[in-house]
């Protein structure tokens, strides 16, 4: 291992620097340092030497040129084992720089800022943080790299004890660097990738720079011959899955995570206390009521042989009633805000059920992906499409009534909810639902007239009456036909888009069989 004998520390983010320093100091690691962090040590009571002393070389361009000089670089790329590097360096009078802490201009909150300009954008790129960060990282062997104030206990700690780095840390930080350099590559390419000739940002850019990090090895993929990881994004959104905390259970699967995903992003869709069960990425069954335990029987009473082996999800904190329920049904996950400490005491009883809390995002999941411009990603062979969220939320005012029979207040409600849960159906989706929970939903067939069949069928297999239910069809019906089988089974109010060729003759067919009928403007496909 090699020894740290000087330290060379260029921070933006000035947290933690000064206990930092002051235990390099301690240590007997000389200090350089630049403006700014070099006034703050100095403060501070450091003997620190500012790098324009140190390469003999005044900073210049209002800052923007301080550290690019060969006695920076040269001391942090000179590897230790080439005796021509080592010679190089005696010849210039160079000396070697053993740990570099640096992190960069906040471009990134900078850019997220209301009203930033293109000219705050330009100044908060950081130019010789990065050149010294891959300088630094390059060279791991002989030199350690600081990007993140969360890596300076683990290496004070190694100093302290040996007075060098691992080269294990040494290549972790190196890693660990050139992500951080990536990242924040990536974040000045998309956005000025957005900027047009007049000023204003496209919403798509001209160039898609994915952002992951990995959260875990999955033991398989899709399927057991498929291997597979979870990434989350650089950044998650508040309230989204990759935010869980897993309480108990055996370790996530590929299906899981996303049935689950699917799960909690539709039960978050919901105000008022609602429990979602979803198998093979559909709602098997959906409900609202009271509290968890009447959300979550009625949800499985839309189709409990689909519900075996499946995702549960609520909105509410689950209490011990709630798991009592759940825990006599075999069920691969639980997803809520919060578990009570009897419920959880309900769960140990078993083990295997994967226990998943995730907070609710603040003022509401579709609020918040529409006030942050969230966007829904699905690759392609060597694609990727790219759209914004499917997160309208469907107001009263906008419905508009086709029919001669009104919907009265009650259907009207069961419409709303029934639209909600056809938004996270697979096209095509069919949904009965009556008294704020599903009776029977058709999903991902080929053609509309097959999905109302089978959720005529569903319903029937799990002894509901659909008498006097309300529908809701995520897209327009092409023919009557589909109505015609959604009357036959009993419905008495249909909520759809519109803006088929043949509206006409569905409203007339509508008409014909009494249902009620209401437009909504807005489709809703899910492939």
């Amino acid at each position: 291992m090699r020894p740290v004998r000087q330290a060379l520390i260029s921070v933006s983010d000035k947290t933690g620097i000064v206990e930092l320093a002051q235990a390099l100091h301690a240590l007997g690691i000389q200090l350089l340092s630049t403006g700014g962090t070099a006034k703050l040590l100095a403060d501070a009571g450091l003997p620190v030497t500012e790098v324009s002393a140190h390469t003999g070389f005044p900073e210049m361009l209002d800052g923007r040129v301080k550290t690019l000089h060969p006695a920076i670089h040269g001391g942090l790329l000179a590897r230790r084992d080439l005796p021509d590097h080592m010679a190089a360096l005696a010849a210039h009078a160079i000396s070697t720089i053993d740990l570099l802490v640096v992190n960069l201009y906040p471009f990134e909150a900078t850019v997220s800022r209301p009203g930033c300009t293109l000219e705050d954008a330009i100044e908060n790129i950081d130019i010789g943080g990065p050149a010294m960060v891959r300088s630094a990282a390059k060279n791991w062997r002989d030199v350690g790299v600081l990007t993140d104030s969360s890596q300076y206990p683990q290496v004070l700690a190694e100093l302290r004890g040996s007075g060098a780095l691992s080269d294990t840390t040494r290549f972790a930080l190196s890693v660990a660097a050139f992500n951080r350099i990536s990242n924040y590559d990536a974040a000045i390419s998309d956005y000025l990738s957005r900027i047009q000739p007049d000023g204003t940002h496209a919403l798509f850019g001209g160039q898609a720079n994915g952002r992951f990090v990995k959260v875990q090895d999955l033991r398989y993929g899709e399927n057991p011959h498929q291997q597979a990881a979870f990434y989350r994004d650089l950044l998650p959104a508040p309230g989204s899955l990759v935010t869980a905390r897993q309480i108990q259970g055996k370790e996530l699967s590929y299906n899981n995570i996303a049935d689950a995903d699917a799960a909690w992003e539709c039960v978050k869709s919901f105000d008022g206390p609602a429990c979602v069960i979803v198998k093979h990425a559909n709602p098997c069954g959906v409900a609202i009521g009271d509290d968890p335990l009447a959300c979550y029987r009625k949800a499985f009473s839309t189709d409990p042989t689909s519900a075996f082996g499946g995702i549960i999800a609520f909105n509410r904190l689950i209490d011990e009633a709630a798991a009592q329920a759940v825990s006599k049904q075999f069920v691969e996950v639980v997803i809520a805000p919060a578990f009570s400490e009897a419920a959880l005491a309900v769960f140990k009883g078993k083990a295997n059920v994967r226990l998943l809390e995730i907070a609710l995002p603040p003022g509401g999941a579709t609020n918040w992906e529409r006030d942050h411009h969230a966007m829904d990603v699905k690759r392609v062979g060597s694609g990727m499409l790219i759209q914004t969220a499917d997160n309208h939320i469907l107001q009263a005012a906008e419905l508009k009534v086709v029919t001669q029979r009104q919907p009265d207040e009650a259907q009207l409600r069961d419409l709303m909810f029934a639209w909600t849960v056809a938004k996270y159906v697979k096209s095509n989706a069919i949904v009965y639902c009556s008294g704020g929970m599903t009776l029977g939903v058709g999903a991902g067939q080929m053609s509309r007239l097959d999905s109302a069949r089978i959720a005529s069928i569903k319903a029937e297999a799990a002894g509901l009456s659909l008498k006097g239910s309300v529908v809701a069809s995520d897209a327009f019906f092409p023919f009557r036909d589909g109505l015609d089988v959604l009357a036959d089974g009993g419905a008495v109010a249909v909520i759809q888009p519109g803006g088929s060729v043949r509206d006409d003759e569905v409203i007339a067919a509508a008409n014909e069989r009494g249902i009620a009928m209401v437009f909504t403007g807005v489709r809703h496909f899910r492939h």
